[in-house]
């Protein structure tokens, strides 16, 4: 995979982590922040579908929800 070159401005205590990181794990800097981007992108990709899966689900009234907890004992 080829790869494409950015700049991208990191404060510098955050670039001072990420060095150590790298140097800690025998990744380099990008490796880390591609990974970390990668990571950040499925959970994303996580979070849409399970909003997919409940937007077929009924909708159900702020009352009712009370009376459900209520009957379970959350409440």
């Amino acid at each position: 995979m080829q790869s494409v070159r950015v700049t991208v401005y990191l404060d510098p205590q955050l670039h001072k982590a990420l060095k150590l990181k790298a140097v800690e794990t025998s990744k380099s800097v990008s490796e880390l922040i591609n990974d970390a981007a990668r990571m950040a992108l499925a959970g994303d990709a996580e979070d849409i579908e399970a909003l997919e899966e409940r937007a077929a689900k009924p909708l159900i009234s702020y009352d009712e929800m009370v009376k459900r907890l209520k009957e379970d004992g959350r409440l």
